[in-house]
């Protein structure tokens, strides 16, 4: 329930205490935790993919960080007075995306690639996703993005991802126009490879989620469930809620709530399995995708219940969720349809 996590600062390399509601690092810290993390990466690359490992560490993208942080202390740049800030639901994100590309790379080989072409193909993926993703919250939100901002501001509010406001359908949607185009260049079966990344997908929603949950978005209504959640003075859901006296009498924290980004986060992990577990059984290419929009707007819709976060809208008992997720169950249904016709018309000809 923190936006922040940690604050790396530069004022002593070696600190390690809690400041407020933020633990404050060292810098130096930082880097022992860069070099861990970049030797487990390339461990794992190099256990999945020698030939992935190799061009990851001649691209040298691993030496930014250091690089960055040497210039930011030598020119003395305004970072260094005010630390690097870790954000809960960036953190997530890339967690979620991490362990998503993963274990997609071990899955890809049902379908005759090499585990380099997740890699390659995912960030094909991420951009179009963050785009559509973001673009889906500004059609949703775009009138308090844009509220009260002037100049500089207004300018970057569009693409202020560090502060939350993604949408999973944006980017679902997003990522699959990335995924066809990579798939088509590449002369390999775009359903195949959908199949392939379709448990991934919600993998990094589960961990995105958990995200949400730090950041204070994405609130459930008020409960008196032993498990209900209070949120702190910091968070974005305290923020909404104030304003509305939603909160406790000492003003330390909301009302109890639903729990309900950790409800979908959980929801996310249980369809990723039941995926992957249909992955090895799909009786034709695009059957896993068809699955997963047919189930994830079912799970959306009953959860979007219990969240206070959304208006209804255009004079319907519904939110902008619900009424997405009502579309896609017909168009997941739609799709098992004709992909199953599609593999009929193949199996006739040959």
């Amino acid at each position: 329930m923190r936006k922040v996590l940690l604050r790396f600062v530069f004022d002593n390399l070696w600190e390690w205490q809690a400041v407020g509601n933020e633990l404050h690092v060292g810098a130096a810290w930082f880097m022992l935790f860069w070099v861990a993390m970049v030797g487990l990466a390339f461990g794992v690359m190099y256990a999945t993919s020698k030939k992935a490992a190799e061009s990851a560490m001649s691209a040298g993208f691993w030496l930014l960080v250091p690089v960055a942080l040497g210039a930011a202390k030598f020119f003395k740049l305004p970072i260094v007075e005010t630390g690097i800030p870790v954000f809960g639901y960036g953190l997530m994100m890339f967690v979620g995306f991490s362990t998503a590309t993963w274990l997609a790379s071990r899955r890809v080989k049902a379908i005759g690639q090499p585990p380099e072409a997740i890699w390659d193909m995912m960030m094909w993926a991420l951009i179009p996703g963050l785009i559509g993703a973001r673009i889906n919250y500004l059609m949703q939100y775009g009138s308090q993005v844009f509220a009260g901002k002037h100049g500089i501001e207004l300018f970057v509010a569009p693409f202020a991802l560090w502060d939350g406001g993604i949408v999973f359908y944006g980017s679902v949607i997003g990522g699959i126009v990335g995924v066809v185009y990579y798939c088509k260049r590449r002369g390999i079966n775009p359903l195949a490879m959908l199949d392939v990344i379709s448990p991934s997908m919600f993998v990094g929603e589960g961990f995105g989620r958990i995200g949400c949950f730090l950041y204070g978005c994405c609130y459930g209504k008020a409960c008196d469930l032993p498990w209900a959640v209070r949120f702190p003075p910091d968070s974005l859901t305290y923020e909404k809620l104030a304003p509305e006296g939603r909160i406790m009498e000492n003003q330390l924290s909301t009302i109890p709530l639903h729990p309900t980004q950790l409800y979908s986060s959980f929801a996310a992990f249980v369809l990723a399995g039941i995926l992957a577990w249909y992955f090895r059984r799909r009786p034709f290419d695009g059957a896993v995708l068809a699955l997963g929009g047919i189930l994830y707007p079912i799970n959306r819709f009953v959860l979007e219940a219990l969240r206070d976060d959304e208006p209804k809208r255009w004079g319907t008992p519904f939110t902008y969720s619900q009424l997405i997720s009502i579309g896609l169950v017909i168009a997941g249904i739609g799709a098992m349809y004709c992909f199953s016709r599609r593999e009929t018309r193949t199996r006739t000809k040959t």
